[in-house]
């Protein structure tokens, strides 16, 4: 079922989508050549905000759950790119073990490992689940509320390789964003392939790269399609040594804020856009939703730092030293009576399938990677490569779909140069 897309259907956006689906071909072949040049984190995920002027993805995950979000229908794509995916880096691979987070009392994230699971089994592997959880000390089967169960069982570490008792794998797939750390057992081996590798973690990764790679592609993309690259990209800064419990930091957040607000502004007014700004304060590495604010004036800052010298704010107390300060991108879109945004789901360099995120409790400036939050599945499996050629702008749901898609991938492709910029083995020229 495809959700009635209840958008802004005039304004840039409109344009934005007559513009992308009259350069369909120069697109398709300008990721093609990108493709040959660098390669696709395995898997991703990214959130995007539909502002009906401005459409841009907000975050990009390279350790995606939720594929549990994703229809009976989407599979056949899903498995298709997991096939094509494997044969690239292990063309004789057999057996495939996924290590996942330590949640192993959280059902609906076992969901997702569950969906993994399948996808492999189905693209042809031998696959099991191996908890690096201390506590998982024998094999332990957890069922699932639909029925369906995940067996945990203890990773063994050999010298050189990481498996369990009785299987080895060729290849290891990390569902773990290691935000806390890259725990030894998962170092140094040196005969299996671990997917996505280790720098693509929390403990090195930081949005800020991200989005600075980001905005490189959309001002060749944008020089591509002839268009501003602000209608695709969310303006960013970044604020380091931030400590908001002791005031330290704090001058330099505030003058980050007011700086981007005023960028935000000038911007509003060059398209005549009538709306509030805001900004977006955010941990600069991390997932999950935790430490996420709204800021819409600089008299925001004040509660905040109020917060933290209290104590009384678990999201204060989760944004940590390095702070990204981001321009924030309303929503437009809605799914039945709740806030919504678009979320896609990439494996490899293919759309594999995605669903909206809706939080009936939120505005429409406020991040929806919330608790309260439910997911309502987007129609990608039929529509994400076949855009609907004569369409009005804004009237149909493929050609949406599509823009979804050319700006996940557009993410996808700013994670490849970032991932190439932090990896540890690559050959330094000089």
């Amino acid at each position: 079922m495809v959700p009635h897309l209840v958008t802004a259907l005039t304004g840039p956006i409109n344009e934005l989508e007559q513009r992308v689906l009259d350069s369909m071909p120069a697109i398709e072949r300008w990721f093609r050549l990108e493709w040959m040049e660098h390669t696709p984190p395995f898997y991703s995920s990214v959130d995007i905000r539909n502002a009906g002027f401005k459409l841009a993805p907000v975050d990009t995950n390279l350790y995606p759950g939720g594929w549990n979000n994703l229809t009976q229908e989407m599979l056949p794509l899903a498995v298709q790119a997991a096939q094509a995916a494997i044969e690239k880096i292990c063309p004789e691979a057999r057996n495939l073990l996924v290590v996942p987070e330590n949640h192993s009392s959280n059902t609906f994230y076992l969901a997702n490992v569950a969906q993994l699971v399948r996808i492999f089994q189905m693209a042809g592997l031998n696959v099991k689940v191996g908890s690096i959880d201390p506590a998982i000390k024998s094999p332990k089967k957890i069922v699932l509320p639909h029925g369906e169960s995940v067996c945990l069982e203890p990773v063994v570490r050999g010298k050189r390789r990481l498996g369990l008792k009785n299987f080895d794998p060729c290849t290891i797939l990390l569902n773990n964003d290691l935000s806390a750390g890259v725990p030894g057992i998962l170092e140094d081996l040196h005969e299996q392939y671990l997917l996505p590798p280790l720098h693509a973690g929390w403990s090195v990764r930081r949005k800020s790269k991200h989005f600075r790679s980001y905005e490189e592609v959309s001002k060749r993309f944008g020089k591509l399609l002839g268009i501003d690259p602000w209608l695709i990209n969310p303006m960013s800064s970044h604020a380091e040594g931030v400590d908001l419990a002791t005031g330290s930091g704090q001058d330099e957040l505030i003058t980050h804020c007011d700086q981007l607000l005023t960028k935000i502004r000038r911007k509003y007014k060059e398209y005549g856009i009538n709306e509030k700004p805001f900004v977006v304060v955010k941990p600069d590495n991390g997932t999950n939703g935790v430490g996420v604010m709204t800021v819409r004036d600089i008299k925001d800052l004040e509660a905040l730092f109020q917060k933290a010298r209290t104590g009384g704010s678990r999201a204060v107390s989760a944004l940590g030293s390095e702070i990204i300060v981001q321009e924030g991108v309303l929503t437009r879109e809605r799914v039945h009576d709740g806030v919504a945004e678009p979320v896609v789901y990439m494996m490899d360099r293919y759309v594999v399938g995605g669903f909206y995120r809706v939080h009936a409790e939120r505005s429409i400036d406020e991040n929806l990677d919330s608790p309260g939050a439910s997911f309502v599945p987007l129609a990608f499996s039929e529509s994400a490569h076949l855009p609907v050629p004569g369409a009005k702008p804004g009237a149909s749901a493929p050609n949406r779909f599509y823009m979804y898609g050319v700006i996940g991938r557009l993410a996808m492709v700013a994670a490849s140069y970032e991932l190439e910029a932090t990896d540890p083995d690559a050959e330094v020229y000089e």
